[in-house]
């Protein structure tokens, strides 16, 4: 798979990588943040198990998009590495540990959203348990599920700095784009202090935006400078 990778042009890679990360975006974002919103009563756990039970297809779409939303997520991540292994193999390989890391917990958010569908529907194995205590552990579960996610957040936000550190020393793509994602990363990594990051969420999401869009549309449509990516490439393997 590696060999048949570097077979392929640079502005290729790139313009895959930044259909991923759109698609990681757009998967992750309806599945673990779009549909938990519309299911979960955060101070009404019997609302929010009538909720489940009344859309349990809305739940498992929910499950289903977070899940292929982490598939994305680590092609992306991987199609980066090979982006940009050529302006610092060793960071590059840091910010791919970094960030699998970060999709571990991902996927981690994913099991604890998925367990109160095995609660509510665990009539023989949990007989032992009253009807108010399943739906506080359903509503239980669902707040490690947003927790876990705001600890992703924070590698992503780590990930983000390291990526945007190596676009701003690369010569194939604009600087700028690296100082944007950077301070994307500064805005998640905000999340080390979940109270704190909550009650301004909006300058995070704004923070994100400036950094996270740009560099989506401008893989997308322009990809990277492939003469000057075989350039530093060549300068890299002399050293």
């Amino acid at each position: 798979m590696t060999e048949r990778i570097a077979e392929v042009t640079p502005r290729t890679l790139a313009r895959v990588a930044g259909v991923c990360q759109l698609l990681e975006a757009l998967t992750a974002t309806y599945g673990q943040v779009i549909i938990p919103g519309k299911l979960v009563a955060p101070a009404n756990a019997a609302a929010t198990a009538a909720n489940i039970l009344a859309h349990e297809r809305l739940f498992w779409v929910g499950f289903a998009s977070s899940t292929i939303g982490v598939g994305f997520h680590l092609a992306w991540a991987f199609l980066f590495y090979e982006l940009f292994k050529v302006v610092n193999r060793r960071l590059s390989l840091y910010a791919v540990f970094v960030i699998l890391v970060g999709c571990a917990i991902q996927a981690v958010t994913i099991l604890f959203y998925a367990a109160p569908w095995g609660l509510l529907h665990g009539a023989n194995s949990l007989a032992a348990f009253k009807p108010d205590q399943l739906h506080a552990l359903t509503l239980a579960f669902l707040k490690l599920s947003a927790q876990a996610f705001d600890l992703y957040l924070v590698f992503f936000g780590f990930w983000c700095l390291l990526s945007g550190w190596l676009i701003f020393r690369s010569t194939f793509m604009p600087r700028v784009l690296g100082v944007l994602l950077a301070i994307s990363g500064l805005g998640w990594m905000v999340f080390l202090f979940p109270p704190f990051a909550h009650s301004v969420f909006f300058y995070i999401g704004c923070a994100s935006a400036i950094g996270e869009v740009p560099l989506e549309l401008w893989m997308i449509i322009a990809g990277v400078n492939g003469e000057r990516w075989h350039e530093q490439a060549s300068a890299a393997s002399a050293h």
